[in-house]
């Protein structure tokens, strides 16, 4: 995204990725997509396919006490969600590179970052097992949460924030039609569940599960008689099952590395934070950095000026802490936790009594969900 946005904006860049193509285009992602990340994409001319084949969402369903309660997130904001896969979001980008040719290095190894405090910060690596050197103005650490850009900050110079929490999300994909038009998230005295899509055709769902768990030990068979338990009666009748296509054990955090920015080198999307996926944040949030970081870099080079890379970090912060207080209340009254004694369980049954009979209430979540402004 932000290899399109530069172009767009008359500045060069190479990305270098450290897997193949193949690997890239495949990998199952998020798909709950905020107005403004649409509007990044149509602001550099790659959501053609995305308004032909999305979903548009103007609520959400929250169930617990084996009651649906639809939340309304256009009449309460004015503003929906986009349901599309990141991966088809990935695709359409590379796909738009490619068309104008633009450098993208894939299979990139033993990456190492270079002189970040001067002027000329550099890349270098190996392809192939031949060593290749990139001389740059700023490096842009897009790399996620295990990559080389975050850990090439000397520890002295960052801080972490972080919370584990003490389960994980299983889920899986499959080619059987939803079981809502939107998305249903579940509060169960078994734990959490999540009904989402990304078709007419092709469901997501999700099941709390604990962190020691294994794929091994969910059969297709075990994991829809397991959803059905959790889900209220007239979404378990409508549930269709069929062979996974992908399943896969997440655990869940809440990351956050401070500052964003280390002399040339520019921290973005999950290389800086986490969120856990209760919220849709995680995509979206990359999304936002981006946009800060574009506008930063294009007033760089159009006006000598370097007032908004100083002030980039401070402003992607900002709305990243909004975001990671969403997505861990949003975990918090929707999850079971282990060892919750009968006073805290009660407190969130009374948030969630709370969330359904309060306009006011209903007004802030649906004002996050659909994302807050840049």
């Amino acid at each position: 995204m932000l290899g399109q946005l530069l172009h767009a904006s008359g500045i060069d860049s190479i990305i270098v990725e450290r897997k193949d193509r193949a690997y890239v285009l495949a990998r199952i992602r998020a798909g709950v997509l905020e107005q403004g990340t649409v509007d990044l994409l149509d602001s550099v001319g790659v959501a053609a396919r995305l308004h032909r084949e999305s979903l548009i969402h103007d609520g959400l369903e929250i169930a617990f006490g084996g009651v649906r309660h639809r939340i309304d997130l256009k009449a309460a904001t004015g503003k929906t969600v986009t349901v599309y896969g990141q991966t088809e979001v990935t695709r359409d980008l590379v796909d738009a590179r490619d068309a104008l040719g633009l450098a993208s290095i894939f299979e990139a190894e033993d990456v190492s970052l270079h002189d970040l405090q001067t002027d000329r910060p550099k890349v270098r690596f190996k392809r192939h097992g031949v060593g290749q050197e990139i001389d740059c103005d700023f490096i842009a650490g897009c790399d996620g949460f295990h990559g080389v850009s975050r850990a090439s900050v000397p520890a002295t110079a960052i801080s972490i924030f972080e919370r584990e929490y003490p389960f994980g999300w299983l889920g899986i994909l499959a080619d059987t039609p939803p079981v809502s038009d939107e998305l249903i998230y579940t509060n169960h005295p078994r734990g959490f569940a999540l009904c989402s899509m990304r078709s007419p055709t092709r469901s997501r769902y999700y099941l709390q599960c604990t962190l020691d768990d294994h794929v091994e030990n969910w059969p297709d068979e075990r994991f829809w008689e397991e959803l059905k338990r959790r889900l209220e009666d007239e979404a378990a009748a409508r549930l269709v099952t069929g062979p996974s296509i992908e399943k896969s054990i997440a655990p869940l955090r809440s990351f956050v590395a401070e500052p964003m920015r280390f002399g040339r080198l520019f921290l973005a999307g999950d290389a800086a934070h986490i969120v856990p996926p209760t919220g849709a944040k995680g995509l979206n949030l990359a999304a936002s950095d981006v946009h800060y970081l574009n506008e930063a870099l294009r007033e760089f080079y159009a006006d000598k000026s370097a007032a908004a890379l100083e002030s980039y970090s401070q402003r992607a912060l900002s709305r990243i802490w909004r975001a990671e207080r969403f997505s861990w209340w949003m975990t918090s009254v929707l999850h079971r936790f282990p060892g919750t004694d009968a006073f805290s369980q009660r407190i969130q049954d009374a948030e969630l009594d709370y969330l359904i009979s309060s306009r006011a209430a209903v007004t802030a979540l649906a004002e996050n969900y659909v994302g807050l402004p840049y």
